[in-house]
């Protein structure tokens, strides 16, 4: 019993670490401002350009952007 409470508190450490590091990428987002500023910074770390040009105009909300392929290749676990 005591071998499967372990394996799920991991479970629960690996969720809370995807969410800080999504709240991270948000913030991110948030900081850089504009699409121009977001378009470079994303492209700067090694997103690709066509994937980073679309998510930085999509009108949706930051924590929507925050999981999305570009933002997820240029603000990576080794950038942050």
């Amino acid at each position: 019993m005591n071998y499967y409470g372990i394996a799920m508190k991991y479970n629960d450490i690996m969720e809370l670490d995807h969410r800080l590091r999504r709240w991270i990428r948000m913030c991110y987002l948030k900081q850089w401002g504009r699409a121009r500023k977001r378009i470079g910074e994303l492209i700067k770390p090694g997103a690709p350009k066509q994937q980073a040009i679309l998510t930085c105009l999509s009108r949706k909300g930051y924590r929507r952007l925050a999981k999305t392929y570009a933002t997820n290749c240029g603000l990576s676990k080794q950038y942050l």
